[in-house]
């Protein structure tokens, strides 16, 4: 049977991702800012949904890029609602950065009219996503994996299956959460060195050849920290959102877990004074603003 997919959320990582999904097959997309969709159905002859039932009126698969669990959850009712829209059969995959609770919650309701479900959001920001090189994290039945499988192969590069539904928001939630702390202490250390007097870019390249490294300082800190360019791709609004999610989960395992929860302290600070739009980096900006420095190369 030739796949007809629908997609929800045309964001940052949501376009690309649909945009090499509309090259191999039959794409409807809907999205809540109406103009965003008609662009991209013009640029890839993707056909364009006024609502989301219309989205998935003959869909065999569904998918949704949306900005929390919450956004998922509210488009499920109503007459207009994708409840009313899906067909028994068809495969849902919520590419959301969600929370495993509100995963379960959406599995059971779709189950109930024959609807398969999976979590499955992404990593590797909006360049993986033009690339079709992202990392997906996949929580849901084995069989269910198997046949989400060809459409994930569209855009993600390494997909594996994590277990129940859940897992997969589970394991994103822990993975952004630990680029949050190496933001936080990348900017706590270099705030020191730089008030000391010691070379920025120097430094930078001193510490990324030993053993403190990680991708922010690698692949984030020389293009956009040392050249203040602070370039808007991922809010921090939502990195905060994700660090609360992984405290939470955390919690509901018995896990102790005081270095995130202080984290996320510091990033529920950051997204108060810097606004919802600001990007997730700019919280070194206030550990900048703290110390009476600036980390440029």
């Amino acid at each position: 049977m030739k796949l007809r997919i629908a997609f929800l959320g045309l964001g940052a990582i949501g376009r690309p991702m649909a945009a090499h999904l509309a090259r191999r097959y039959d794409l409807t997309v809907w999205n809540r800012t109406a103009a965003r969709a008609e662009e991209f159905g013009a640029r890839t002859g993707a056909r364009v949904a006024a609502t989301p039932r219309a989205a998935v009126n003959g869909a065999t698969v569904v998918l949704t890029c949306l900005p929390t669990s919450r956004e998922v959850e509210a488009l499920l009712d109503g007459p207009e609602g994708l409840l009313a829209g899906l067909a028994a059969g068809v495969l849902f995959l919520d590419c959301t950065s969600g929370d495993p609770a509100s995963s379960q919650r959406i599995a059971a309701r779709l189950a109930e009219q024959g609807v398969a479900f999976a979590d499955c959001p992404v990593s590797g920001g909006t360049n993986g996503a033009e690339e079709a090189a992202l990392t997906v994290m996949v929580g849901g039945e084995a069989g269910t994996f198997e046949r989400a499988l060809p459409v994930l192969e569209c855009f993600g590069k390494r997909i594996e299956h994590l277990g129940n539904v859940g897992a997969g928001h589970a394991m994103k939630a822990v993975n952004n959460a630990l680029l949050a702390v190496n933001i936080l202490t990348f900017g706590e250390g270099f705030a020191g060195l730089a008030r000391a007097g010691v070379p920025v870019r120097k430094a930078v390249g001193v510490l990324n050849a030993s053993s403190g490294r990680s991708f922010v300082t690698e692949a984030l800190v020389p293009d956009r920290v040392l050249t203040g360019a602070w370039p808007n791709t991922f809010r921090l609004a939502l990195l905060e959102k994700d660090l609360r999610i992984a405290v939470e989960f955390l919690e509901g395992q018995g896990v102790r877990a005081p270095i995130l929860h202080l984290a996320a302290v510091l990033f529920r600070r950051a997204r108060a004074e810097l606004g919802e739009g600001a990007d997730y980096l700019e919280a070194i900006r206030l550990q900048e603003r703290d110390a009476g420095v600036e980390i440029r190369g």
